[in-house]
């Protein structure tokens, strides 16, 4: 089945209610939900006349927007595959990204086609079309308007492709994870669930996948007023007022997203009163934060999703089921928890074996591998909306298995499930250090440290034999901050607290800890 069916069918059963709410140009622009089906219509119609088939990748350099959805919506009606990639990474990844996914075309805004002065794949690419503002050898996007609407729909079977994205390429080659027309149907249906996505409400996502769920259940979305390329460093103000004029019932963000909106309220004196839903992950989400969330939407209900690229969502947890002794325990260096998984997974933990390939098992061979509940190790999953391979198999080797046939994914972090079949997790896989005194994961460290209120964001690291903890303090932290924290995290037998003004964080979230980087942070002042 095509993925533009179900969107379609909820435009046939909602058509005068608002689809995607956005602000551009000091205005408010909505379309309806009937409205953007004519729309995309009107857009697949200009890219078959342009000469696209079905197969053919187009990449899509469209920032998070009305037309965005115009135009996944026009390429999913086609069989036509969108080709997403991020083009703050750089020129080389965009050069990379194009030589894997050789796209037939190009959409984007003006400013960027300017791309194409610096990149010999964009100026490669077949067919241009700009979406706003102008480009040379571009067709106008507008033109689609004097088009009439390609109302028929390419059937897909759920093998044929319909999303590529790519990894960051950070440790080598960019991998592309191509996504399925049947993949992003198990999807929806995954987070449909697991975020309780119901019809009417209005919704303030942050990520792309999060709309394409929403249009699928007739939730309303507006697209926050702010760059979403860096949520950490978003102006509350203008996504706080959406908030409240369009009555927003529920949001999904980056920990550092929230961290800016509670931000923004506190200086306003206002809570985050009408949110009835606050989802938040994509990085390490520490009790502080969860708790300042509660307390800033009293009537409202905050709630960790755990997942990653090649399996959203994982596992969810709601904060008003956290007691006492859960609390405890992560402070006392137990992990992080994010409650069970989710009912369309199966998830396993496996001994700690990351960056050596698992050969092809039996159930039995698997069964025996499997450890019990508060057993650390390395987690694996696998179901429909879980990623069962790269392009042309590059990474494939290091992150999947086959067990009986069945292909599982490697998430390359480490956790243990407890014995009521909660999930904890640890870190990633290959950042767990082990020296003479035993063994202890970054997020045991850094969920601990987060308990003092001072610390803004700390970091696990071995340095030279030693437990190095790097920590960015706030600005009432006190002169003894390195003797509390040695005192707090006792247990954690920490050679040497170490300050830094900022430690370094991944682009897309804001909120997770780019090790690498911290590396090279601590060599630059001297530790």
């Amino acid at each position: 089945m095509n993925i533009t069916r179900i969107l379609i069918d909820q435009a046939a059963s909602r058509p005068h209610e608002p689809a995607i709410i956005e602000a551009a140009a000091g205005d408010t622009h909505t379309l309806t939900f009937a409205q953007l089906a004519q729309r995309s219509a009107r857009a697949a119609a200009l890219l078959r006349v342009s000469g696209l088939q079905t197969g053919d990748r187009v990449l899509v350099f469209q920032p998070m927007s009305i037309e965005l959805y115009v135009a996944l919506l026009a390429i999913f009606r086609l069989g036509v595959v969108a080709t997403v990639l991020d083009p703050s990474a750089g020129r080389r990844h965009i050069e990379q990204c194009c030589g894997i996914a050789r796209p037939k075309a190009f959409i984007g805004p003006g400013r960027a086609h300017l791309l194409r002065l610096l990149c010999r794949g964009l100026r490669r690419i077949e067919r241009q079309f700009v979406t706003a503002g102008r480009a040379p050898g571009a067709k106008r996007w507008s033109t689609l308007e004097r088009l009439d609407p390609l109302n028929s729909i390419t059937p897909c079977d759920s093998s044929h492709d319909a999303l590529l994205t790519f990894t960051s390429g950070s440790t080598g080659v960019p991998k592309a994870a191509v996504r399925t027309h049947g993949f992003l149907l198990a999807q929806h249906a995954a987070l449909a669930e697991s975020i309780e996505l119901e019809p009417g409400e209005v919704d303030l996502p942050t990520l792309p996948i999060f709309v394409l769920a929403n249009l699928a259940s007739g939730v309303t979305s507006v697209i926050p007023n702010g760059d979403l390329r860096r949520p950490g460093f978003i102006e509350p103000g203008p996504v706080l007022a959406q908030i409240e004029r369009h009555r927003v019932t529920r949001t999904v963000g980056s920990p550092a997203l929230y961290a800016r909106l509670l931000q923004g309220a506190l200086g306003a004196k206002t809570g985050l009163g009408s949110l009835r839903k606050l989802y938040t992950g994509g990085a390490p989400v520490f009790p502080p934060l969860l708790q300042e969330l509660q307390s800033a939407s009293p009537r409202g209900r905050a709630i960790v999703v755990y997942g990653s690229t090649e399996a959203e969502p994982i596992s969810h947890l709601d904060w008003a089921e956290v007691d006492a002794s859960d609390l405890e325990a992560m402070y006392a260096g137990q992990g992080l928890l994010v409650g069970k998984p989710v009912r369309q997974i199966d998830l396993r933990i496996l001994p700690n074996r990351w960056g050596e390939p698992l050969r092809p098992m039996t159930a039995e061979q698997f069964a025996g591998l499997t450890l019990p509940p508060e057993h650390s190790g390395e987690i694996v999953v696998s179901g429909p909306h879980v990623l069962g391979g790269y392009l042309n198999g590059v990474g494939d080797e290091e992150t999947k298995f086959r067990v009986e046939g069945g292909i599982w994914h490697r998430t390359g972090d480490a956790g243990y499930l407890d014995d009521e079949g909660r999930l904890w997790l640890l870190g990633r896989a290959g950042a767990v250090i082990r020296d003479e005194r035993g063994t202890i994961h970054p997020f045991a460290a850094e969920c601990a440290a987060s308990q003092l209120p001072w610390i803004a964001r700390s970091a696990l690291a071995s340095r030279d034999g030693q437990r190095l903890l790097a920590v960015q303090l706030g600005p009432r932290a006190p002169a003894d901050a390195a003797r509390r924290v040695h005192e707090t995290l006792s247990w954690a037998q920490i050679d040497r607290v170490v300050r830094l003004p900022r430690i370094p964080v991944d682009r897309r979230h804001n909120a997770k800890v780019d090790y690498p980087a911290l590396m090279k942070e601590l060599d630059r002042h001297g530790h």
